[in-house]
């Protein structure tokens, strides 16, 4: 599997754990800090782009965009790590 770069790229984490920039390299285990609310809602898009898939609806159909379940909610960036 290919790894996997997510982002924060917007928004107020309601329980301070996260912030604008923070950053993780996902590969076969789940990221070390990364709020495991935020990480069930991005998963999906991960493990599409770890096995090869992309956004075909998007602009750059290699790169993602999730939110997090928060009632204010961060908006993170899913691309492959080498990119």
């Amino acid at each position: 599997m290919k790894k996997v770069r997510v982002t924060v790229t917007e928004g107020k984490c309601n329980q301070g754990f996260h912030k604008i920039g923070d950053s993780w390299v996902v590969d076969e285990l789940t990221p070390e800090g990364m709020c495991t609310s935020a990480f069930n809602a991005l998963f999906p898009q991960i493990l599409t782009l770890a096995c090869g898939g992309d956004f075909f609806w998007e602009d750059n159909p290699k790169v993602g965009y999730a939110c997090c379940p928060d009632d204010t909610g961060l908006t993170f960036e899913i691309r492959l790590a080498e990119d």
